[in-house]
């Protein structure tokens, strides 16, 4: 029975983490809820001045540019290169 209830337990737990991730995204397209569910450290606000920024200036060329986008440094953009996309 306890081996029965870990199995379960460790299922749910999976399927929990799997739910959370959202995976890459692709900068130059996503929605602001997007950005901001796919990314860390990127909430609506950030989210929407990268929108505002392509909107001006573009679709970004490169990772390193969304520096460009205030209030998102070097150390935002290095926790998430694995999850940006650029299109």
């Amino acid at each position: 029975m306890k081996s029965i209830q870990s199995l379960l337990l460790a299922a749910l737990l999976s399927m929990s983490s799997m739910a959370t991730f959202a995976g890459p995204v692709n900068v130059n397209d996503a929605d602001a809820e997007n950005l901001a569910d796919s990314l860390n450290g990127i909430g609506n606000k950030k989210a929407l001045a990268i929108i505002a920024y392509r909107s001006t200036h573009g679709n970004f060329m490169t990772i390193d540019s969304l520096t460009q986008v205030k209030g998102i440094g070097t150390k935002t953009v290095e926790k998430n290169k694995e999850l940006i996309l650029l299109k």
